[in-house]
């Protein structure tokens, strides 16, 4: 529980100094750890740096900018996000998006980064774009306030993770595959943990949500397979919807944590 604590005053000071400058001592400083202690944390849960986190949201925050103020130059938007020159603020949003600024604002490109999940020998498994990471779920979340999420944990994982690490990740790339599978086109996958992870639908509906999670429960004990062997996957699976109209991230995250926690224990999966 002291993990998840952590990583919730980290997340909620980062939103709360996007356009400050934001050093990763600073960040350790407000969560009272050391900066070994934040930045391990922050890897085992969103696979990714304090700094690279840091990064995504800004260009997250400024790609929003590009599509929706047009009368806005790409100079000023870089600005505001600490960017001082035109050509450093390209080069974090080719980091994100694949492409310029420019580029972004004519093409009109949707608002979702491809998520990249690292693989044990150093290359990249692509997801595809209803695969979103923690730093654009804020503000989806914001949208659908009143949708339901389909929750999910993997069962046993780490007895997974002791056959390789690289097992372990082939676990994580199936249970999304599966969640994408049987969500709708425009329902939304991402993670909130090592092995835990969401489904944000586009419906008010409690029975759409629960389709989805009987298809997903329908499929456990199939196996994926890391070369000559096959392992079984099981993920523990619910429906919610959260109250809260407007919400911080302390709020999520306990929200969908709790969810995934009652429905393994009341066997609800």
């Amino acid at each position: 529980m002291r993990r998840v604590e952590l990583l919730l005053t980290a997340l909620e000071y980062i939103e709360n100094h996007l356009r400050d400058e934001i050093r990763t001592e600073d960040v350790a400083a407000a969560c009272f750890c050391s900066k070994s202690t934040l930045e391990k944390t922050f890897r085992c849960v969103n696979r990714i740096s304090v700094h690279d986190y840091v990064v995504r949201r800004r260009m997250m925050q400024a790609a929003r900018l590009l599509a929706g103020s047009p009368e806005r130059t790409i100079l000023d938007i870089a600005l505001e996000y600490g960017y001082s020159t035109h050509e450093s603020f390209a080069r974090a949003f080719r980091q994100v998006w694949n492409c310029k600024p420019s580029e972004f604002r004519r093409m009109k490109y949707e608002l979702y980064p491809r998520l990249r999940i690292p693989t044990e020998n150093g290359g990249q498994c692509i997801m595809d774009n209803r695969h979103v990471d923690i730093s654009e779920l804020y503000d989806l979340f914001q949208e659908r306030s009143e949708c339901f999420f389909v929750c999910c944990d993997i069962k046993k994982m780490m007895c997974i993770n002791e056959i390789s690490h690289r097992t372990g990740d082939l676990a994580i790339i199936e249970a999304m595959e599966r969640m994408s599978a049987a969500a709708g086109e425009r329902d939304l996958v991402f993670r909130i943990g090592g092995d835990e992870f969401c489904i944000l639908t586009d419906s008010r509906e409690e029975s759409y949500a629960e389709a989805i999670a009987e298809a997903i429960r329908a499929r456990n004990g199939e196996c994926f397979r890391d070369g000559d062997r096959e392992v079984p996957l099981f993920l523990h699976t619910t429906a919610v919807r959260l109250k809260q109209k407007r919400v911080r991230y302390d709020q999520l995250y306990t929200g969908l944590h709790e969810a995934i926690r009652e429905a393994i224990q009341t066997g609800r999966d």
